[in-house]
């Protein structure tokens, strides 16, 4: 095959995949807002890229590679969504830098952040000094969000996905009892049982899944079940007798 044609059809496959992998995954790609979006985003371009103008590399070996990194994706995804802990670990999470005009050290030296850093943060924000912080934040995406005294906090979720975001009960100076209480006020029983949670202007605003999420979890819990017999009857039919 003509190498131009190649280069061309690898083009076209990588610029469908790409449009593909987005579709898939989400519009979030498209406005970055953690390092695994980033990541998904540098690693697929890189990858049609390097692979576009290298003619030893064959067009179903671009393609297999192509379909592990979406199985990839979505697989990390799925994780994130379902696992708070997963989600803090690839995508990191709120950290508090400055509560009440005190610099938490610890908390820079995990954000990246040196005292060269915050100083111009805070400079930029029209902030000259620490002491004139009620609360400063870092997102997860590297943002830097300032509390001064008489502000109230700002909006959080505090859960999302059915998952309490206990980092964020951290950052809003609440203890999780108080949430399990606040839930039961609206009618609700545990985290599962809310899609959004807000915590705006000292109240707490939830969001909760419709009757269906419920009927749909106990379907599934049978189906997991029988799933998880089948596997244990097939493994224990195969495994060698003495």
């Amino acid at each position: 095959m003509n190498g131009f044609v190649l280069v061309i059809i690898k083009l076209l496959i990588g610029f469908f995949a790409f449009i593909l992998i987005i579709n898939i995954s989400g519009k979030r790609n498209l406005a970055p807002s953690s390092v695994g979006d980033q990541v998904q985003n540098y690693v697929l371009g890189g990858l049609i890229g390097s692979v576009i103008y290298n003619n030893n590399i064959r067009l179903l070996d671009y393609i297999g590679v192509l379909c592990i990194w979406c199985i990839l994706v979505l697989a990390v995804k799925w994780i994130k969504t379902h696992n708070i802990k997963a989600k803090q670990v690839i995508d990191g999470k709120a950290l508090i830098i400055i509560d009440d005009g005190k610099i938490n050290i610890e908390n820079c030296e995990k954000a990246g952040l040196s005292a060269h850093d915050v100083s111009f943060k805070l400079r930029t924000k029209n902030v000259y000094s620490t002491k004139d912080v009620k609360r400063a934040i870092v997102e997860q995406n590297g943002q830097l969000i300032i509390i001064l005294p008489g502000e109230e906090n700002p909006k959080f979720p505090l859960i999302t996905d059915g998952q309490l975001r206990e980092d964020i009960l951290t950052v809003i100076g609440k203890s999780e009892q108080w949430l399990i209480e606040e839930i039961k006020k609206h009618g609700l029983n545990k985290y599962s049982d809310v899609f959004l949670g807000e915590y705006v202007d000292g109240k707490l605003m939830l969001t909760a899944y419709p009757p269906e999420h419920d009927k749909l979890q106990k379907y599934k819990k049978p189906l997991n079940q029988a799933r998880d017999s089948a596997s244990h009857r097939f493994f224990s039919f195969i495994k060698p007798r003495n």
